[in-house]
């Protein structure tokens, strides 16, 4: 069986294979290659290798790699996918691995198949022969489009475990809580016309300004009724991201679309906040003789929260010495938790380079994403807990 290759050419081979998700069908691109490779490497470490083509989409596949058994153990997790990238405005090949002022640049590099590499690196110098509780880590589809390699998890429920880490970009700040997010649609169907005679149309504008004003009271109800002060933005968000409607001034507009995001903070249900949003369209229906539709335009994120007196949060604040916080963007922790996993997320590398241009991995975030990694799997893996020792 070949050597396994560094931790930068592993890095470097993982950018090299792309792997974009995308709701655009012209952007988005097959995982496979990313997995094979995770799955060359860890089977050379001993790990069993499951590879899980997605029930909806044969070309994006789950990786589950498993050493050592029992009913307990740690699930260190990433996505492997990224997003698309802005053609021209890369200073080098997005899918070449480049070190420059010591970064490591390329898409990927910290969201998040750095984290990946940076696992197996740390995995290949411990000795796991004696494992008490299982190591697994978790290779995922599409997170950065539909999160729908989480979603078939969480359908198939195979994944079993008590921990686990998501090695998402936080600056190596471990994080217990995030909002939850919706993307919605609203259509509005009128009837276009003249526009000399408004008596011959019925305007989907003049209904649209009637739900945008009833969604913003709602906003204003949502922000007066709920906060949670450990986060910056302390209420739930209602963003109105872009609005279509009509062809031409002289023409009555017959058709108005508005498409919006929800941000609910962790306990709020995202179907009940949708519940009573549609219970707000029915009398505008009526009030305005037109036709109003709600969609999702992906399906819900639900908000993320594990408590801060679980014993991988406090494990996680004290190898990195940092208190655990919260963030706004959205990741697969919710989705772990719903199979059993009490779950944080923790990363090198900064959210504020993902999705932009000349992403990169400062070099010297490595070395403690290493530590801590090697704590968690001495502490969940090669040791009994208490729980276990009382038992």
């Amino acid at each position: 069986m070949p050597a396994l290759p560094s931790l930068i050419s592993m890095m470097s081979q993982l950018i090299a294979s792309p792997s974009i998700s995308c709701s655009q069908a012209d952007w988005d691109q097959s995982n496979k290659g990313v997995i094979q490779l995770l799955e060359s490497w860890l089977n050379s470490q001993g790990f069993q290798c499951e590879v899980m083509p997605l029930p909806d989409n044969p070309n994006k596949f789950n990786l589950i790699a498993t050493l050592g058994s029992g009913d307990g153990g740690l699930v260190l997790s990433g996505h492997t996918d990224t997003v698309p990238y802005d053609k021209g405005r890369w200073k080098s090949d997005p899918f070449k691995l480049e070190e420059r002022e010591k970064k490591l640049y390329g898409l990927g590099s910290c969201d998040m198949k750095g984290f990946f590499a940076i696992v197996i690196d740390t995995v290949r110098q411990m000795q796991l022969s004696n494992l008490k509780q299982p190591l697994i880590i978790l290779a995922t589809a599409d997170e950065e489009s539909s999160m729908s390699g989480a979603r078939a998890l969480v359908d198939q429920g195979t994944l079993k475990a008590r921990y686990a880490l998501i090695g998402e970009p936080t600056s190596l700040t471990p994080i217990y809580a995030h909002k939850g997010i919706m993307m919605e649609r609203i259509q509005v169907t009128g009837q276009s016309g003249h526009s000399s005679n408004p008596s011959l149309g019925n305007n989907a504008l003049d209904a649209m300004h009637d739900v945008m004003s009833e969604l913003m009271l709602f906003r204003q109800q949502l922000k007066a009724n709920y906060r949670d002060t450990s986060f910056v933005i302390d209420y739930p968000t209602m963003n109105f991201g872009c609005i279509h409607g009509g062809d031409n001034p002289n023409r009555i507009c017959g058709r108005c679309e508005l498409e919006f995001d929800l941000r609910a903070l962790p306990g709020m249900s995202n179907q009940a906040l949708m519940a009573e949003i549609a219970a707000i369209l029915p009398r505008i229906e009526e009030q305005t003789g037109t036709i109003i539709q709600l969609n999702s335009l992906f399906p819900d994120v639900p908000s993320f929260y594990t408590s801060v007196e679980s014993d991988i949060i406090k494990a996680c604040e004290v190898l990195t010495k940092r208190q655990a916080s919260t963030v706004a963007f959205a990741t697969e922790g919710s989705f772990l938790n719903q199979m059993g996993m009490e779950t944080l997320i923790l990363g090198p590398g900064s959210i504020d380079q993902a999705h932009q241009p000349n992403e990169f991995m400062a070099l010297d975030q490595i070395q403690p994403m290493q530590e801590v990694i090697r704590g968690l799997i001495e502490r969940f893996c090669l040791q009994l807990n208490e729980q276990q020792n009382e038992e």
